[in-house]
């Protein structure tokens, strides 16, 4: 997460959204920057706890921006990021999963510790399901973010690709993706949401 403050905006990180780009471009302009572990403090967590810290200490009200990807997708690149080497040994390893496997464990009741990866919905929504970042970004729709940084920093934002996982096989079966479709509902309809509005969605904060 990062908060900048001349600019009066706050990057809520959504794992595997291409958060590492946005903040190797934009860290070096940040006023506070939350790493490690608290890298990817949710739009909750930020609205109950940072927020309320932000605008009592320093006065600020930073609008909250973010990034949603097609959840197919946000998915896949969870299951590549999780085939790396370095986490073969490891039960967070999806080596010897299929992505079809992956999925249905992920959308599980008790998913196994590879399959633990939370969803952007849950990430970026209250526990009414109401959407806690002001400005949310498609993923498949850079300009309209990139749009948007160089207006509110007043120059030319350079977004590149960094922490680009490995190519692995990635299939899904359509009776998967349709289980898929229907566990995640809310997070699908959200990003749908987001591309009709021509990959900006602004919302007003409840």
């Amino acid at each position: 997460m990062l908060i900048f403050s001349p600019q009066n905006l706050a990057f809520i990180a959504v794992p595997k959204t291409g958060t590492t780009a946005v903040e190797m471009a934009l860290k070096g302009k940040a006023d506070i920057i939350f790493t490690k572990r608290r890298k990817h403090v949710t739009a909750q967590r930020f609205h109950n706890r940072v927020a309320p810290f932000l605008k009592d200490e320093f006065g600020l009200e930073p609008e909250r921006f973010a990034v949603i990807r097609e959840p197919e997708e946000q998915i896949r690149s969870w299951y590549r990021y999780r085939a790396r080497e370095a986490r073969v040994k490891t039960e967070f390893s999806t080596t010897g999963v299929s992505f079809d496997q992956f999925v249905r464990d992920v959308i599980s009741d008790d998913p196994p510790p590879h399959a633990g990866i939370g969803s952007q919905f849950a990430f970026l929504t209250s526990g009414k399901g109401e959407v806690l970042v002001h400005h949310l970004f498609a993923h498949e729709m850079p300009g309209q973010l990139w749009e948007f940084l160089d207006t509110r920093f007043g120059e030319t934002i350079e977004l590149k690709h960094k922490n680009v996982s490995p190519i692995v096989p990635a299939e899904l079966e359509p009776a998967t993706l349709r289980l898929l479709k229907q566990a995640r509902a809310a997070e699908f309809d959200l990003h749908a949401r987001v591309i009709d509005a021509a990959g900006h969605l602004v919302s007003a904060m409840p």
